[in-house]
C-alpha cells in the first residue's frame, strides 16, 4: 500500500513539470523563436541521454535500423510538430487555455483510434466528446458564444487544438506500430531524428530569435532537461507501476496546476469562462476515462 502511494508521485510530479513546461512556453513567446527553442531542447535532451542510452542503442542497432522510418515519424510528430505548434500558440493564447487543450489528448486518442485503427468507439467517448466540445467552445469564446461566430477563435487556440490532435496521433501510431525497442532507446532515437529534422528550421530562424542569453538559457534548460528527460522518466515509471489508465487521470490536473502557476508567475487572471469552459472540457475527458467499454459491447450487454 505504501509503495502504491509513493508510486502516485511519479505521474503527479510529471504533471507538475508539464505545467511548468506550459509556463516556459508562454515565457518563451516573443523571446526566442519556436523552431529555435524546439531545436535547443532536443539538443539538450540528446546530450543528457547519450551517456546512458547511446551505447545500448548502438549495440541494438540491428533491431533499431528496420524501424528507423517509424521512429522518425514519431519523433517528428511529438518532438518537432507538437512542440513547435505549442510554442507558436503561446504567442496568442493563455497558459490555462494551452493546458486545457493538452489535457484533451486522452479523449482525442480514443477518437483517432476509432477513426484510424477501426477500434469501436467507447461509451465514454460518445458521452464525453460533446461535453468537451461544448466546454472548448465556451472557453475559446471567452463566455461569449456570439463572438466565435463573428470573429472566429484566436490563432493560438486553433494551434493548440491542432497540437493536441498531433500528440494524440503520436499516441495512436505508437500503439499501432508497437516497436520492439526499449522505451529509452525509442525516445533517444526519436529525439535524434527530430533533431536532424529541426536543424534546417533552426538555421532558417533569424539570428535575434535564436540567441542563447540570460533570458533564454533557463527556458532552454528547463525544456530540454526537466520536460524532455526527467518528465518522461517519471511518466514511464508511473505507467510501469500504476498502469496507463490510472496515469492518464492525472492529465486532468494539468489545467489546474497550470492556472495556479500562471496566476503566480505570469499574472494571468482566471475568469469564470476558464472555470466553466475548462471544467466542462475536463468533465468530458473524465467521462471518457471512466467509461472505457466499447460501444458495440455495451449495446449487446
Amino acid at each position: 500500500m505504501f509503495k502504491q502511494k509513493v508510486a502516485l508521485l511519479y505521474p503527479f510530479v510529471a504533471i507538475v513539470l508539464w505545467a511548468g513546461n506550459v509556463i516556459v512556453s508562454r515565457l518563451s513567446a516573443h523571446t526566442i523563436g519556436p523552431q529555435a527553442i524546439t531545436f535547443y531542447r532536443l539538443l539538450v535532451a540528446v546530450l543528457l541521454m547519450s551517456p546512458f542510452v547511446a551505447r545500448g542503442a548502438w549495440r541494438n542497432r540491428r533491431a533499431i535500423w528496420p524501424h528507423l522510418g517509424p521512429l522518425a515519424i514519431l519523433g517528428f510528430l511529438a518532438m518537432c510538430l507538437f512542440q513547435s505548434l505549442s510554442y507558436l500558440a503561446a504567442e496568442t493564447t493563455t497558459a490555462t487555455n494551452m493546458a486545457v487543450f493538452t489535457a484533451l489528448t486522452p479523449l482525442l486518442t480514443v477518437a483517432l483510434s476509432a477513426a484510424l485503427l477501426g477500434e469501436p468507439p467507447t461509451l465514454g467517448m460518445i458521452c464525453g466528446a460533446p461535453l468537451s466540445f461544448a466546454g472548448l467552445v465556451y472557453l475559446v469564446s471567452g463566455g461569449d458564444l456570439w463572438s466565435v461566430l463573428q470573429n472566429g477563435v484566436h490563432a493560438g487556440d486553433a494551434l493548440m487544438l491542432l497540437a493536441a490532435i498531433v500528440y494524440a496521433l503520436y499516441g495512436v501510431l505508437l500503439k499501432r506500430w508497437n516497436l520492439p525497442i526499449t522505451g529509452w532507446q525509442s525516445t533517444y532515437m526519436q529525439a535524434l531524428c527530430a533533431l536532424a529534422v529541426m536543424f534546417p528550421a533552426f538555421l532558417a530562424t533569424p539570428a535575434p530569435l535564436r540567441q542563447v542569453n540570460a533570458e533564454t538559457l533557463p527556458l532552454i534548460v528547463y525544456a530540454g532537461a526537466l520536460a524532455s528527460v526527467v518528465l518522461p522518466f517519471l511518466w514511464i515509471r508511473g505507467v510501469a507501476q500504476l498502469g496507463p489508465n490510472r496515469c492518464a487521470i492525472f492529465m486532468n490536473l494539468l489545467p489546474v496546476l497550470t492556472a495556479v502557476a500562471a496566476i503566480v508567475m505570469l499574472g494571468e487572471p482566471v475568469r469564470p469562462f476558464h472555470v466553466i469552459g475548462g471544467g466542462l472540457a475536463l468533465l468530458g475527458v473524465a467521462i471518457a476515462q471512466a467509461l472505457p467499454r466499447p460501444l458495440t459491447r455495451a449495446r449487446h450487454a
